[in-house]
């Protein structure tokens, strides 16, 4: 048990820790949406880290059962194929050649989300860029890795680090486009919730008039630093700032409901 425990960790380690990584930079895609970065919004590295690692606890409860089903899978497998199915991967782990190229044409393929990241490309050019890089880049090193036990040890964990890497690049891009629907249409989605974003709206009040501020319309809560409020006006689809000493929340809820065909920039619109 403590074996097998040692090999889960030699594989899971690397990639919670490149994943965190990761994450880091898809915060900051979601705040730049709004024209502000996480520590303009009062998300310190403390804050950052906690909900980061909430983040990694939902990955690890989802992934444990997924892992689970794919193990009991090739269980399946190899019984119903008499014994020849785990025959053919003691076989395949044999043969530096084989395995160092099933490992290049997987961290081939983990830099998708990151060329998607910076650039939009298609599935025919991804799969050559993919196919490419793993040949040419990971075949060798992999197939000499795998001939000494460190060396093997060693490949586990950097296959282990792309991997995180490419789930982590893919993770941000799809954060980048919820976050952007929730500057679009008011409303956050499951995904953002899990990286610790917060669909929070308050009405403000004039702190020394105490008539409403904005016209009494909702404004969704950013954050807060240094005594300023950071508001999005989802009515005008822009950030705002607000002194803290001047404005008082007087109503606050919680992920509103929205109709379907609810969308932001409706002020805009009309004086458009």
């Amino acid at each position: 048990m403590i074996s097998l425990l040692e090999r889960i960790a030699s594989v899971i380690l690397p990639i919670g820790v490149a994943l965190y990584a990761v994450l880091y930079l898809g915060v900051e895609e979601i705040y730049a949406t709004f024209g502000i970065n996480p520590q303009q919004a009062g998300i310190d590295q403390s804050v950052l880290f906690s909900r980061l690692m909430s983040t990694l606890v939902l990955v690890v409860l989802l992934g444990i059962p997924l892992i689970g089903l794919l193990v009991g899978f090739g269980w399946l497998v190899n019984v119903v194929t008499l014994g020849a199915a785990g025959r053919a991967v003691t076989w395949v782990r044999s043969r530096p050649w084989v395995a160092g190229l099933i490992a290049a044409l997987w961290c081939g393929a983990t830099y998708w989300g990151f060329y998607n990241f910076f650039a939009d490309l298609d599935l025919t050019v991804m799969v050559v860029i993919a196919v490419g890089l793993g040949l040419v880049t990971f075949l060798v090193p992999f197939q000499l890795l795998r001939r000494r036990p460190v060396g093997r040890a060693g490949l586990k964990v950097l296959i282990g680090a792309l991997t995180g890497l490419g789930l982590g690049f893919l993770l941000i891009l799809n954060l980048a486009s919820a976050a952007q629907d929730m500057r679009e249409t008011g409303q956050a989605n499951f995904l953002l919730s899990t990286v610790g974003f917060q669909d929070q709206w308050a009405i403000l009040e004039d702190k020394e008039k105490g008539t409403p501020l904005y016209d009494g319309r909702w404004m969704m809560l950013l954050g807060e630093r240094e005594g300023t409020y950071l508001l999005y006006d989802c009515d005008k689809m822009e950030t705002i700032r607000r002194p803290m000493e001047s404005a008082v929340l007087t109503q606050v809820q919680l992920d509103p409901e929205r109709e379907a065909d609810f969308t932001c920039g409706t002020l805009v619109e009309e004086t458009g």
